[in-house]
């Protein structure tokens, strides 16, 4: 049940319960301790996947590529995903606090109620690869939460595909997934052994590849041409490698006049996603 008087928001329940604190403690209440963080399980073994969180879950039941064994949700994340009845779900579906989710994912995670258990999709191969103008390709970044951000901006922003190589890239994850908010459900992943030899073929197919470095010897918006565009990213801190450097068609810069000037590489990928939709649209 909900309180209609209760007007405020939960900023301001957050202020409130530090003034509560601090009077607390001026007054010699003693502090409350906070709860032991739980850790994560063990992981789903069998070639599964767990993803959790709203968002992500919503698009994996929306997604008929996704096949799905089993769900945990709590009655409150059940009526936020629009499900009345669990039992009619084409899977196994139980309704459990959300603590015992918590003894899965470990309470850091952000699971909001609602936990799957699912085969991964299965990246296909560049010659897949349909008739999308934009495509992201990512040059070794291993940080699942960049490659999760990075996939909802591609997302957004109607790339076809985000191209990584099969090796020092992270695998399909809740935590990767959770990132992406629901996004992993709306692009094809592929996956290739030689980035240099990819990159020749989307040269082959008519992209411009585009490699973003701070070094780049223009800037971002003056370095499209053509009607297909590859935005290449490097990981954080090594950039691109130097092969994928000699090989891409152009390497540009993004203008940054701040004193700050490099980027996480998820928010350089929704800059350069931008840019990239307003050049292909005026074409």
């Amino acid at each position: 049940m909900t309180d209609d008087k209760k007007t405020g928001t939960p900023k301001d329940t957050h202020y409130a319960k530090l003034r509560r604190a601090h009077r607390d403690l001026k007054a010699g209440a003693p502090l409350q301790r906070t709860r032991p963080a739980i850790p994560a399980g063990e992981g789903p073994g069998d070639g599964l996947v767990r993803l959790y969180g709203l968002h992500t879950v919503r698009a994996a039941l929306d997604n008929p590529r996704r096949k799905i064994r089993s769900m945990l949700a709590t009655r409150n994340a059940l009526e936020r995903l629009g499900i009345g009845d669990p039992a009619a779900l084409p899977f196994q579906a139980k309704i459990v606090e959300p603590k015992e989710i918590d003894r899965i994912t470990g309470s850091e995670a952000v699971h909001q109620g609602v936990l799957v258990e699912a085969e991964p999709l299965q990246p296909k191969p560049l010659a897949a690869l349909g008739d999308t103008p934009l495509v992201v390709v990512l040059d070794q970044v291993t940080d699942p939460h960049n490659v999760g951000a990075v996939l909802r901006s591609a997302v957004a922003f109607g790339a076809g595909a985000l191209i990584t190589t099969s090796r020092h890239s992270p695998h399909e994850s809740g935590v990767l997934a959770k990132a992406a908010s629901g996004a992993l459900e709306h692009i094809d992943l592929i996956e290739v052994k030689n980035l240099a030899a990819a990159l020749e073929e989307l040269h082959a197919a008519g992209f411009q590849t585009l490699g973003l470095d701070s070094d780049g010897p223009a800037e971002l918006e003056q370095s499209f041409s053509g009607e297909r565009v590859a935005l290449v990213l490097g990981a954080e801190g090594k950039g691109l490698r130097q092969k994928t450097r000699e090989t891409v068609t152009t390497l540009a810069r993004l203008d940054m006049p701040g004193a700050i000037r490099s980027l996480n590489v998820s928010n350089a990928a929704a800059v350069a996603l931008y840019a990239a939709r307003r050049w292909l649209a005026a074409r």
